[in-house]
């Protein structure tokens, strides 16, 4: 039982890192000492492992305690949780393939210690392959260690909601959300295997230790309800409860809807901070059903907050102050209001107009994050340049990039100007036939000049002028696969370069909190280096950061210092901005609204937040879009 107050209602000891990458180096240390102790000893360790872009960071600790500490691994054996069923090992999205690029090529690991349940196996036969695999892992003496990772329903290995606590390892169907999460890595939802193999919650339960990893703010959710919440079918992640040496390890932005992170006030004594009142009192109007102007002494006395009203009260005098606070954050001119006081605005007044750069991880983020204020700063005169950092060509389906080369091929019409779609319409007709086939470069390069063309007629509609756009294609994408991307020197290099020559009065960027190994946040990480590299200048010093974010995950209204309003013909003009990117229909994993169209989501989003101010007894707006100012 957790006997700290703050931690009152997590049933699961639960370890907040500063950063995905701290908590794998302390987890991989722990792994080191295990393996070094048992070869002491002269006995084996049992370790099983988790895919993902989650546990990357850890395997790549592993590797450098290998190669650089000589941390041996000879005495390792290990069993994977899940495979897809239907995948070859050369398939470039099997669990099989995935550990041995991560992990066992580069570890002196016995290959007969390797254990991957097999997704070859014909269905009549996998019955008695996953009885198989579980002796194997009984007759190694079980597993002294199992990582895992959370997805998005609750499910650890593919054992999704409805899977029993005594669930063994089996063939299972996934679920609707995991397929469209996977969809990306597969070039299309249609292209996901419905089946996989997994090792059940029973067996999980059986290992010794378990460590479940979790990062960005995608996971802050599940995480929560499996800590905090009852076990349930519905959320498989909860059976961990009841195991007697479980703990959760996640990073900041992982762990945001814990009650200790969230709601402070509801399990303990509370640093009323200016930042936490207002928290508070938003969280109350809404708990309560009262705009912030109507909240009684009594509603923050029923909540946990009466010490905030001794500290900061009467209900009357706060009610106001958070008021205002939030209405400050209102405006319509995000780029600061030329020769207007700009004591309780959100942007400064001057200079103006203003160098602007918009930063979008992929073509089509600005636009979901920030689509009508974009076209606001062009109308008001500011100098806006977008920039795409990644091409986004691993986003685009097949079927789209064949729809392009045969466009070319037929208004080429034979001549010379023809080959180079051919040799792209050949190789995706190739890539059919063979699962470990990958786009070649020049299939790459047609898909990258298609969503050039899609982020280019959405600018156009926007309002932003001609040749406002550059396109960087970040060196860390182009060699990359997702979920398992790295950044490097070259990457901040060409961004620090940009900013050197625009030297801008504002950013807005995306991506801070998001899945580390993510593109929005490498992105935003490379940013934050380059920002750092120019730290000692002057433009730096007068430079502010605004940070905006995609449909999926909207800012509380505590978190947003700026609001801008977006009438209907705004947002109807954003909805058809996003509408331009055609290849990335149905490409979008699901809102939790359950709207799977990234234009549905976008408006949805802005909608909502312009319900929530109106909830909070603020003016009625149509949409909203919402910024937080970063002080990195």
């Amino acid at each position: 039982m957790n006997t700290s107050e703050t931690q009152q209602r997590e049933r699961i000891r639960t370890e907040i890192h500063a950063s995905a990458d701290a908590a794998c180096r302390g987890l991989a240390t722990e792994v080191a000492a295990l393996i070094r102790e048992r070869a002491a000893q002269g006995r084996m360790v049992v370790l099983g492992l988790a895919t993902g872009s989650t546990p990357v960071r850890l395997y790549r600790e592993l590797i450098r305690l290998h190669r650089e500490e000589g941390l041996s691994f000879k005495n390792v054996v290990t069993f994977n949780l899940d495979e897809y069923h239907g995948l070859t090992r050369e398939h470039p999205e099997s669990y099989w393939r995935f550990m041995h690029e991560q992990l066992f090529d580069h570890i002196d690991m016995p290959a007969g210690n390797i254990n991957v349940p097999d997704g070859t196996v014909p269905r009549a036969e996998v019955f008695a392959r996953c009885f198989a695999y579980e002796e194997k892992i009984r007759a190694a003496g079980g597993l002294d260690l199992q990582i895992l990772g959370i997805g998005r329903t609750g499910h650890i290995g593919f054992n999704e909601p409805g899977s029993g606590r005594d669930s063994r390892t089996r063939l299972v169907t996934l679920d609707a959300l995991t397929r469209r999460d996977a969809a990306r890595d597969f070039l299309g939802e249609a292209n996901v295997p419905r089946h996989a193999i997994t090792m059940g919650v029973g067996t999980i339960l059986d290992a010794h230790q378990i460590v479940l990893l979790a990062w960005g703010e995608a996971k802050a959710r599940v995480v929560a309800q499996a800590v905090e919440g009852d076990p349930v079918d519905s959320l498989p992640a909860s059976f961990l409860q009841g195991h007697r040496d479980v703990r959760f390890m996640v990073d900041a932005a992982a762990s945001s809807e814990l009650t200790r992170v969230k709601h402070p006030w509801l399990v303990g004594p509370a640093e009323w901070t200016p930042a936490l009142a207002r928290r508070a009192v938003t969280w109350l109007s809404g708990e309560v059903k009262r705009p912030v102007l109507k909240l009684l002494d009594e509603h923050y006395g029923e909540h946990g907050m009466a010490d905030l009203l001794t500290e900061q009260g009467p209900a009357y005098n706060l009610n106001i102050r958070i008021f205002n606070e939030v209405q400050h954050t209102i405006t319509g001119w995000p780029g600061g209001k030329p020769n207007a006081d700009d004591t309780y605005r959100p942007e400064r007044a001057s200079p103006h107009p203003k160098r602007v750069v918009v930063f979008s991880p992929e073509p089509s983020d600005e636009m979901l994050g920030m689509g009508g204020t974009l076209s606001r700063l062009v109308e008001q005169g500011h100098i806006v340049t977008v920039v795409y950092l990644t091409s986004g060509n691993l986003a685009v389906p097949d079927e789209e990039a064949v729809i392009a080369a045969d466009l070319v091929l037929d208004f080429a019409n034979g001549s010379a100007d023809a080959a180079p779609a051919k040799k792209v319409r050949d190789a995706l007709a190739a890539k059919q036939g063979d699962p470990r086939a990958s786009d070649t470069p020049d299939t790459r390069r047609l898909k990258g000049l298609l969503r050039r063309g899609e982020a280019r007629a959405a600018l156009r509609l926007a309002g932003v002028p001609a040749a406002a756009e550059r396109f960087l294609d970040l060196p860390f994408y182009e060699n990359g696969r997702y979920r398992q991307f790295r950044a490097g020197p070259a990457d901040i290099t060409a961004v620090a370069a940009l900013l050197d020559e625009l030297k801008p009065h504002q950013i807005f960027a995306t991506g801070e909190g998001q899945d580390p190994s993510g593109i929005g946040a490498v992105c935003f990480e490379v940013l934050r280096a380059a920002l750092a590299s120019h730290a000692a200048t002057a433009w730096r010093a007068d430079c502010r950061v605004w940070l905006y974010r995609t449909p999926d995950k909207s800012w509380a209204a505590h978190e947003i210092d700026m609001a801008v309003p977006l009438s209907p013909a705004q947002l109807a003009r954003k909805v058809q901005v996003v509408y331009q990117h055609k290849s990335q229909r149905s490409q979008t994993p699901a809102s939790g609204s359950g709207l799977h169209e990234a234009w549905q989501q976008a408006e949805a989003a802005a909608r909502d937040l312009a319900d929530t101010y109106d909830a909070l007894g603020l003016a009625e707006y149509e949409a909203i879009e919402a910024f937080c100012r970063w002080n990195g």
